[in-house]
């Protein structure tokens, strides 16, 4: 899933740099900063939106993707043992139990669990982007 999602969060990093005013990059080299200063106290910060929103996009499409996750490591019903072990996603096990009727109070568990942790993962990543914007203020 890593190398899935790899392409989308360097793709949206890279535009991300990219709209950031050449201008800003200008000022901290007359300012006497260097290369690495200058990206890591101008261009970052000022990017660091951007790239976290591609980031959640990214967790947000690994977390739903099942297809995917059904093709490569199956559909295990019980804990892996090793990162070799067959496994299930969370929307992988939810579809089959609502699908097959096995157990719909599982299903709803499921369901509300994964809704409850794209949640806090969203509200985690806005407080984390917050605090980064007013920090660079």
């Amino acid at each position: 899933m890593a190398i899935m999602i790899l392409p989308t969060i360097i793709r949206t990093s890279e535009e991300s740099i990219r709209t950031v005013p050449q201008l800003y990059r200008e000022v901290g080299f007359s300012l006497g900063l260097t290369k690495l200063q200058t990206i890591t106290r101008t261009v970052l910060p000022s990017a660091l939106p951007g790239i976290v929103n591609g980031v959640i996009l990214s967790i947000g499409r690994c977390v739903a993707e099942t297809a995917a996750v059904i093709l490569t490591a199956g559909s295990a019903l019980r804990m892996p043992e090793s990162l070799f072990s067959p496994t299930r996603t969370m929307a992988v096990h939810f579809y089959i139990l609502a699908r097959e009727g096995i157990s719909m109070d599982n299903a709803y568990g499921t369901a509300a669990l994964l809704i409850i942790l794209i949640l806090l993962l969203n509200v985690g990543f806005n407080m984390l982007v917050n605090r980064f914007i007013a920090k660079g203020r």
